[in-house]
């Protein structure tokens, strides 16, 4: 499932859903961009899997629940709790942080 953040309430979806999947990111960001069809893919791949879009820059709560400081930031959690993080433009990146949260 993909949604994509409409109010500042990720913390709520993080604690309602057992793995959870963000894309951190914002609109001048080119390499966010590029990434966003990758991660779309990868939430039609995932059934089960919470696929979430947050803009780093309108919700400041959101990406206080990871250490965002560039962009794109990929995000894993699981359980509410932050399992792991990257900053990548490769897809490979994100599939394996995927692969990782599920592996657990």
């Amino acid at each position: 499932m993909l949604q994509e953040l409409e109010k500042d309430n990720l913390a709520e979806i993080v604690s309602g859903a057992p793995v959870v999947v963000v894309q951190y990111s914002a609109g001048w960001c080119g390499n966010c961009r590029i990434m966003k069809p990758k991660f779309k893919k990868l939430a039609s791949e995932n059934d089960g899997i919470t696929f979430v879009l947050a803009d780093a820059e309108n919700f400041p709560e959101s990406r206080k629940l990871a250490k965002v400081d560039n962009l794109p930031t990929f995000a894993t959690f699981k359980n509410g709790v932050l399992v792991n993080q990257v900053q990548t433009n490769k897809v490979e990146v994100l599939t394996d942080l995927v692969n990782e949260v599920t592996s657990n």
